[in-house]
């Protein structure tokens, strides 16, 4: 069992646009969907279409349009009462793939509903094989619960996943290695912000084929106790370290659609790929494998399994 937590949940509504977005002009919307969104649920999206048993946990009141759309989806999910409608974020999709993303900053919680929702989290960890915490936190979190969470979690034996970034990622590695997850996901930014690295030099250095400053910086995470740093760098694919080792892996060429998403997906990717027993370089390959798919779907889709590519995913090991 795959259990995410979104404590910031949103229905995603995107607007795919017929031409270039032209600041202060009338545009035409080609196509407009809303799918319930969020980065754990869509972490446990991806894990649900390949079949793995997932749960998604989040605040939500029982008429929220957004517990409708999981029960289209057929996700099963848990709530904590919510007296608020989630948010609702925009994305602006371009014909060239460039994606426009305005986020709302979701509804205050209340310290009632923080402490349920982390009851609710450790429960369910009793059956969890992963537990994913997922996403920004809402108005009213403490920029530490992340850290909190992951050291409640850690007697129950489940392994942890963190996917997040600005305070509440600075506040997890405030307490590591107390707090260190199995896995954290960072980008080139993210990876920076950890590290007192150049996001701008990391990412140029991995796009010329030179991947050693984000193992560097990773594997410096590592030492910190973190069990394994999956660095997402776009274009340039993803680089794996562990206490094992480090990888690099480059993804097949695809028309990029829409990059929302692309992060969970690769997140759902390793997972899944760990449930399965499969070791750390083919761990990174599902995950820029599911990466690199949902970047070629449009708008806030994901991928299915008959849409990844894995063959087309280049791994090495690195030095």
């Amino acid at each position: 069992m795959i259990v995410t937590l979104t404590a910031n949940p949103s229905l995603d509504r995107t607007v795919a646009l017929d031409a270039a977005l032209t600041r202060g002009e009338v545009h035409r919307a080609a196509e407009v969907t809303v799918e319930p969104g969020g980065k754990g649920i869509n972490v446990a999206r991806v894990a649900h279409y390949a079949g793995h048993p997932a749960r998604a946990i989040l605040p939500a009141d029982p008429a929220d349009p957004i517990l409708r759309g999981l029960d289209e989806l057929r996700l099963p999910y848990r709530t904590v009462p919510l007296p608020q409608s989630v948010r609702t974020n925009l994305t602006l999709s371009e014909p060239d793939g460039t994606t426009t993303k305005i986020n709302e900053p979701g509804p205050t919680l209340s310290a009632g509903v923080v402490e349920a929702l982390a009851r609710l989290l450790v429960l369910e960890s009793e059956r969890a094989d992963w537990v994913v915490l997922s996403g920004s936190l809402p108005p009213g979190v403490p920029s530490a619960w992340y850290a909190d969470l992951v050291r409640a979690l850690r007697p129950w034996g489940c392994r942890i996943a963190v996917d997040t970034s600005d305070q509440p990622l600075l506040s997890l590695a405030a307490h590591f290695p107390d707090s260190a997850p199995d896995l954290i996901k960072p980008n080139s930014d993210e990876l920076a912000q950890l590290t007192g690295a150049d996001a701008a030099t990391l990412e140029a250095a991995a796009q010329a084929g030179d991947a050693s400053a984000s193992v560097t910086a990773a594997q410096s995470l590592v030492a910190r106790g973190v069990g394994a740093v999956l660095v997402t760098l776009g274009a340039a694919g993803a680089v794996l370290a562990t206490a094992e080792g480090a990888w690099r892996a480059v993804p097949p060429r695809i028309t990029v659609r829409s990059t929302v998403g692309a992060g969970d997906s690769s997140v759902a990717g390793y997972v899944l790929a760990e449930t399965r027993g499969l070791p750390a370089p083919e761990r990174l390959r599902l995950a820029v494998a599911y990466g690199s798919a949902a970047a070629a779907l449009a708008g806030t889709q994901l991928p299915r399994p008959d849409q990844i590519d894995i063959a087309q995913v280049e791994v090495f090991a690195l030095v």
